[in-house]
Parts: structure tokens; sequence; C-alpha cells
């Protein structure tokens, strides 16, 4: 693997905040600097903090950085959950979503359970 871009489950982040971007385009106006900007940081967050650890070079790093990328995930997954308890959003809308927050998490738990070995 020459770069953190061969990782699949970097390019499914990257896809996921793609379709997160989209999805608070439904949300009210003055949700803008609320719950909308807070799920677009922590999507971001989740194929940055992969790239970030893999550009560490040391594995203990590495980890650190994908617990963090998990943390984040795990955060943008409560804020959609609200976002569906205020009505901003139904559940069905988030079906995209779901599917790759459900991968990137299996395959980061996945990825964090090989380097720890």
């Amino acid at each position: 693997m020459k770069s953190y871009r061969d990782l699949i489950v970097w390019q499914k982040s990257v896809d996921m905040v793609t379709h997160v971007y989209r999805l608070v385009k439904l949300f009210p106006e003055d949700e803008k600097y609320g719950l909308t900007s807070q799920i677009k940081r922590s999507a971001i967050s989740v194929s940055s903090n992969i790239a970030e650890g893999y550009g560490r070079n040391y594995t203990k790093e590495y980890i650190r950085f994908l617990n963090i990328s998990r943390g984040s995930l795990y955060e943008m997954q409560t804020q959609f959950q609200i976002a569906i308890n205020l009505d901003f959003l139904k559940s069905n809308d988030l079906n995209d979503v779901d599917d790759l927050s459900l991968q990137i998490e299996k395959m980061l738990n996945a990825l964090i359970k090989k380097l720890a070995v």
C-alpha cells in the first residue's frame, strides 16, 4: 500500500462526507451554525484522522488516530439521530449514510484490531 488513499475505509469515509453534505442541505437555515456544522465537522474528521494517523509512521499513533476517527463516526451517528428526533430528516433519508457508516465502523474496528496485534 503506497498511501492512505489506497485504504478502502478512507475512500468510503470520503464518499460518506459527500452524502452528509447533501443531507444537511435539508436542515432548517437556522441550524447552519448548529447541528449542521457539527455533523459536517464530525463526518470530515473520520477520513481526516485516518489520513493523519497513516502519516504518523508509528503503529501506536496510527491506532490512536483510528480510534479518534471511530469516535467521530459515532459522534456523527448520534447527531443524525438528534436530527431525526427534531424532524429535520426522516430515518429513511439516512439509508446511504447509515450503510456507509456501518461499513466504515466495521472496517475501522478490524483495522484497529489488526494493528494492535
